[in-house]
């Protein structure tokens, strides 16, 4: 049976994400630590904590998903320090593109809205895949995600795609970076995962748990 994403499975995911952001705080900080600002996880756990808070408020006054996401999108905007408050403000906000009037979407819907997000990114961040940001994890698993023709486990699909997500992150580790803070450090950011790249497939993954439950 194909999966149906309702309003309630974008509400739980982003409690998820919250629950995530707050257990791997450290590890994104330490992360960033090595070639930004270290203060990633930080930024994150801040504004993820601020979501969660107005979550209720927001579903209450959002007429569809479209409404729900740009709320989420804009408090992330204001509250999210560093430059994954814009670039993450902008996913969730475009994210809601395509879903005026629908309160629930389908698989292919939710590809569409995430394939929106990462590009609302990518016109952000002005960053291509080699460039060591979150592109390079975000890119390449929403490419694998709209070329796949899901005649089988959507489920598995985009557990498929969070792997895909996870290589793109590991690919960041020997690059130097041509973006954002650690631009600056030249060859010494080889060796060095970036931060972004980390906290955007653990981001996916929370989607994907809530996901496997939604299809319980």
């Amino acid at each position: 049976m194909a999966l149906v994403l309702d309003r309630d499975f974008f509400k739980k995911s982003i409690v998820n994400i919250t629950h995530l952001i707050e257990k791997e705080r450290d590890h994104l900080t330490e992360l960033d630590s090595d070639i930004g600002d270290g203060d990633h996880g930080i930024n994150m756990s801040i504004g993820f904590r601020e979501v969660t808070k107005k979550l209720d408020e927001f579903d209450e006054a959002a007429d569809d998903i479209a409404g729900f996401m740009k709320k989420v999108g804009m408090a992330l905007l204001g509250k999210v320090g560093g430059a994954s408050g814009p670039l993450y403000g902008s996913l969730f906000m475009k994210m809601g593109t395509d879903t005026a009037g629908k309160n629930e979407v389908t698989f292919n819907e939710f590809t569409g809205m995430l394939e929106n997000g990462v590009a609302a990114i990518e016109a952000r961040g002005k960053a291509v895949v080699g460039d060591k940001t979150m592109v390079d994890a975000l890119r390449p698993g929403i490419d694998f995600l709209k070329a796949q023709s899901v005649n089988g486990n959507e489920v598995d699909v985009f557990g498929e795609f969070i792997e895909v997500m996870k290589k793109g992150s590991d690919s960041t580790i020997p690059l130097i970076a041509k973006k954002g803070r650690a631009l600056r450090l030249g060859e010494r950011a080889i060796g060095h995962r970036d931060p972004g790249s980390e906290s955007s497939w653990m981001m996916m993954n929370a989607f994907y748990e809530e996901m496997k439950k939604q299809a319980e």
